[in-house]
């Protein structure tokens, strides 16, 4: 019996041309991964036992995720929608954009606004679905936007816009 999960939210379709690219590639490297994977689980049920091997514990286990993931890109891939052009008014926050803001304490914090299925906090790609990106959509230069959560209020100010590489 498994424990019941609720549904994810939708995400928001959009992502950018690299994005799809490294999905696409992930997917690829999943099949190969898939095969190794399943030759060493029948290599672990050759060996006696599966209700005490632990190999053959862990590549089913390991198979389930692998399956899963392919299963989620299999459905996801086709209903991405591949943004290739900058938007036409540059001096607003759309999809795609760095954005450099400035915080109450004057430090600057730049981030990209992405789509779900590219969020790296590493890169500084913030989802399009993220509360900060749902209230940058539409700013421009020096537009104001406050964050609250249950914690606290943040107050940003924007100060770069760029389509381009950061």
């Amino acid at each position: 019996m498994s424990r019941w999960r609720p549904p994810r939210p939708k995400s928001s379709p959009y992502i950018t041309p690299e994005g799809y690219q490294a999905l696409e590639i992930e997917l690829k490297d999943l099949w190969t991964r898939r095969k190794d994977v399943t030759q060493a689980l029948s290599a672990a049920a050759a060996e006696g036992d599966r209700s005490e091997n632990a190999e053959y514990i862990y590549r089913k286990k390991e198979l389930r995720g692998i399956d899963r993931r392919i299963h989620y890109l299999q459905k996801r891939l086709p209903n991405l929608n591949v943004v290739f052009q900058p938007p036409d008014d540059q001096d607003r926050i759309f999809f795609s954009a760095w954005v450099t803001l400035e915080n109450e304490a004057g430090e600057e914090i730049t981030y990209r606004i992405v789509g779900a299925d590219e969020l790296d906090p590493k890169k500084q790609y913030i989802s399009l679905d993220s509360p900060l990106a749902r209230a940058l959509l539409k700013k421009t230069y020096d537009d104001e936007i406050t964050i609250k959560n249950e914690l606290k209020e943040t107050w940003y100010t924007v100060i770069d816009i760029n389509y381009g590489n950061k």
